[in-house]
């Protein structure tokens, strides 16, 4: 059980929930009552240990395991375009890899974040994104992952997430702090 450690928090489902197996990316639904370990909580979602696998929970699902979902995100009425940037920046830093405790602007998977408003005050939001390896199962669930959690901003009307692979992410790309999280610095 390689997975589990005495610092991940035992958890049984207070109700049926969905999931999506870590790493092959299979959308299930895991039952009421199942028993299981919380080995990762970063980002607004989570990542469980359940009978030698692992699954990932939105955030949205946090009450099935008793967690509270995130909080809403509140924009100023008179928000640039720069306070609006700002903000999906930090809502990239929400999207974690599942496997790795580290979100995927430090891992530096996003080459590319514009933003564009219209004349009715709507803002859309274009980002490319890339894996640490092309074959990853989870891929269009970390696509899916920013798309949802961009579009959660006020005024963000439409999140165009492009996976990605040219030019070829490597561990040059990472942030120190990602390194220092990882041990590859």
């Amino acid at each position: 059980m390689s997975s589990f450690s005495v610092s991940n928090e035992p958890f049984t489902l207070l109700r049926d929930c969905n999931a999506v197996m870590v790493p092959l990316g299979d959308a299930v639904c895991l039952p009421i009552g199942q028993i299981g370990y919380i080995t990762q909580a970063l980002g607004g979602s989570f990542t469980v240990y359940v009978d030698g696998n692992l699954f990932r929970i939105a955030g949205s699902d946090a009450d099935a395991l008793g967690k509270e979902p995130p909080a809403a995100i509140e924009v100023a009425a008179d928000a640039t375009n720069a306070d609006v940037e700002k903000l999906a920046w930090d809502q990239l830093r929400t999207v974690f890899d599942p496997e790795i405790p580290v979100n995927v602007v430090d891992l530096g998977l996003v080459y590319d974040l514009r933003l564009e408003q219209t004349a009715s005050g709507e803002r859309k939001v274009y980002v490319k994104l890339t894996l640490t390896a092309p074959g990853c199962g989870m891929g269009d669930i970390l696509v899916d992952d920013a798309r949802t959690k961009l579009k959660m901003i006020p005024t963000v009307t439409e999140a165009d997430v492009d996976l990605v692979f040219d030019p070829q992410w490597s561990h040059s790309m990472m942030s120190d702090a990602a390194k220092l999280e990882t041990g590859m610095l």
